[in-house]
């Protein structure tokens, strides 16, 4: 999924021509909203009631739901060192969301990756460049990952900086 969206997302923004950063960033962020957020918030809305209604302890549950809204649902399910496959996250419903705080996470940092790579000169300098710096941010954080799994398996499993390598497998396979 995550090597699915880096390309997808690097070819996006590849395609697109624009002068002013500031315009092209907002109007990027503003294609993923309207892309996502819509069906986020129904999903969030008809569970939640579901849980206050069925569930008789939905607090934890409700909040990762409510993250998921502000793009941070990893973080939150991290900072209660939730391991995505114990029996306990099976009861939450929202905990699937930890990869849309990822993407989101991506959406915001990686233009300004792009932007001081020298990507939208579009020259073939600026693809070189824009390439070594997505490998070497990939490779740092496969290391990262590697690192981790062993160590503390929620932070690896749920920061973006541990993930970033299978989005940057997808933008380097682009670049390409």
């Amino acid at each position: 999924f995550f090597v699915i969206s880096g390309f997808l997302i690097t070819s996006s923004i590849f395609s697109k021509r624009s002068e002013n950063f500031s315009k092209f960033f907002l109007s990027f962020l503003e294609k993923r909203v309207k892309r996502l957020f819509p069906a986020l918030v129904v999903y969030v809305l008809v569970i939640s009631l579901i849980l206050i209604l069925f569930n008789p302890h939905p607090a934890v549950s409700i909040r990762t739901g409510l993250t998921s809204l502000l793009g941070f649902s990893n973080l939150y399910l991290y900072k209660y060192s939730t391991d995505y496959f114990a029996e306990s996250t099976y009861l939450n419903p929202f905990v699937n969301t930890w990869s849309l705080g990822i993407e989101e996470q991506f959406y915001i940092l990686f233009p300004f990756i792009l932007l001081i790579s020298g990507f939208f000169k579009r020259n073939l300098q600026s693809i070189k460049n824009s390439l070594l710096t997505i490998f070497f941010a990939s490779l740092f954080s496969l290391l990262l990952f590697f690192y981790f799994f062993e160590r503390n398996n929620s932070f690896a499993y749920f920061l973006p900086i541990t993930r970033f390598w299978e989005i940057g497998l997808g933008c380097i396979t682009f670049l390409l």
